[in-house]
């Protein structure tokens, strides 16, 4: 999926072990070939291209749940997650290679193709009707998270209780490794930001947590610098530096709420997460040349 992924585990069998790591990094390729949005020929890919649909189209378990769950979270940060950001996100892209910002013209046709009512779901048929011209669907903000869940799964059904998966910070575990509270889980520091302090680390068992932010992708356009993560109101990347780490029960709530959380800011963006069953975060920004942190309800405490 684009990202180097570490798969760790603790078996009483050497060969157990490795069939249970093998079988997991098959699921993450297949699903890729399902969810990527750069794989040409992906059942994500395929169906955008259908856009608009004629008819309903059937799609597999596994895009439905991610495009329901995907809604589910778009209704929640009103619209701060939006699977079909996809021609923003495309525009967006071009101006981080480019170093200039979207061209007028360009830039009003991909948001006039983005947006709610772009997309309907027909629960009973799990099908799904694209209703604009040149819209295409994006789940970058998600599907790595579904990806690492599923992966979980399949470590589980071959009797693999106490796991680790990373996905370069996106990260999933089960129950500890033996002997120990939990898994020990670096909460991420906030790039070029000054008098931040150290956050330590957290302990987690069967929990996902997620880093969102402009530490390593970002680019400066005139003087102003900007995260990958594209706000779908603005059809622009979200001013940063910043960085949002969530913890949910899940890493697909962690994934999606960790970008809504991105675009809202602390204030609406925390809120949201302090009204979602089971979750937390933790926002770093600056402002005014300072290192500012806020934290959600439920975050927990941290060890040194």
């Amino acid at each position: 999926m684009g990202v180097p992924w570490t798969i760790t585990l603790y078996s009483g069998k050497l060969e157990t072990g490795k069939a249970a790591i093998n079988a997991a990094f098959a699921e993450v390729a297949r699903l890729e070939k399902i969810l990527s949005d750069y794989v040409p020929d992906s059942e994500l890919c395929r169906l955008s291209a259908a856009a608009p649909t004629a008819l309903p189209v059937p799609v597999s378990d596994d895009l439905w749940r991610v495009l329901a769950r995907s809604l589910e979270i778009r209704d929640i940060s009103g619209g701060a997650f939006d699977p079909t950001i996809g021609p923003l996100t495309t525009l967006w892209r071009q101006s981080r290679r480019s170093g200039h910002l979207p061209h007028a013209e360009k830039f009003a046709a991909a948001q006039a193709a983005v947006g709610a009512d772009a997309i309907l779901l027909h629960p009973n048929q799990k099908t799904v009707s694209l209703t604009r011209n040149h819209m295409r669907l994006d789940l970058g903000g998600i599907g790595m998270g579904y990806a690492i869940d599923r992966a979980m799964d399949v470590l589980w059904q071959h009797k693999i209780s106490a796991a680790m998966i990373d996905a370069s910070g996106d990260i999933a575990v089960s129950n500890p490794p033996p002997d120990t509270a939990g898994w020990n889980i670096s909460v991420a520091l906030l790039s070029h930001a000054p008098g931040q302090r150290e956050p330590g680390k957290l302990i987690l068992t069967n929990a996902a947590v997620t880093t969102s932010g402009d530490a390593f992708q970002s680019v400066e356009i005139d003087g102003i610098r900007y995260s990958h993560i594209v706000d779908p109101k603005t059809g622009l990347g979200v001013l940063g530096p910043a960085a949002v780490t969530v913890i949910a029960a899940d890493c697909t709530t962690a994934d999606a709420l960790a970008t809504a959380v991105s675009v809202l800011g602390p204030e609406r963006g925390l809120s949201i997460v302090a009204a979602t069953q089971g979750c937390a975060a933790r926002f770093v920004w600056v402002q005014d040349g300072k290192t500012r942190e806020s934290l959600s309800a439920r975050w927990p405490s941290v060890s040194k």
